[in-house]
């Protein structure tokens, strides 16, 4: 029996891709490549959904890439760019489950100040029951830290609570705290795999 539901954001309820921010930047594909694999990494861009301030992250990144300055602080400037468009058929799904009184919440790593200009953009971040922002506790998926903070703070049964998350670890990070959950692939898969676990959801094409 599946009580509780809980979405990731990104790359399940938006497109996330820090390269389209630097197409102008940085036209040259090899060049960005570089920039994101040395200057203004996964790790580094990581410690803003752990807490770091902007402020923190670009002083760090520029005293060990002066020349960069200016590409590290357009990382931030220009994060809007970054997440372009909602995955509709996901949104289509999670708005039907909401309709059909199932308990709806999300659980994110994502930096506090940027995921509420995310819910500006996107105002169906509004309609779950709420969230868990890693930027806003410090900690971050997979330590089965915040699936536990999670769980106490809206009150979940872990056992009846299915995780849906695009990140193979984030999803056995929910396993290892008691949760059932499932890997997020497209919204036709994730249908199915709602079925699966007996949920389902009615008035959506997929």
């Amino acid at each position: 029996m599946i009580d509780h539901i809980v979405f990731d954001i990104g790359k399940v309820l938006i497109h996330y891709d820090p390269h389209l921010a630097f197409a102008d930047i940085m036209p040259d594909k090899t060049r960005r490549d570089w920039f994101f694999a040395h200057v203004c990494t996964h790790d580094w861009n990581m410690e803003q959904d752990r807490g770091r301030s902007w402020e923190d992250a670009e002083a760090e990144a520029i005293a060990k890439f002066p020349t960069e300055a200016d590409n590290i602080r357009a990382f931030r400037r220009n994060w809007a760019m970054m997440v372009p468009h909602a995955y509709d058929g996901t949104v289509e799904i999670m708005r039907a489950l909401i309709a059909d009184d199932r308990d709806v919440t999300m659980l994110t790593n994502f930096a506090s100040d940027t995921f509420r200009e995310a819910q500006v953009l996107f105002p169906f971040l509004t309609e779950p029951r709420g969230v868990t922002v890693s930027g806003d506790i410090r900690v971050l998926k997979p330590d089965i830290a915040i699936y536990e903070h999670h769980h106490a703070a809206f009150g979940l049964t872990p056992g009846r609570t299915l995780f849906i998350d695009d990140v193979p670890a984030n999803v056995e990070g929910a396993r290892k705290a008691g949760w059932k959950a499932v890997r997020f692939i497209d919204a036709e898969t994730l249908k199915r795999d709602l079925a699966g676990f007996g949920v389902a959801v009615g008035g959506v094409s997929v």
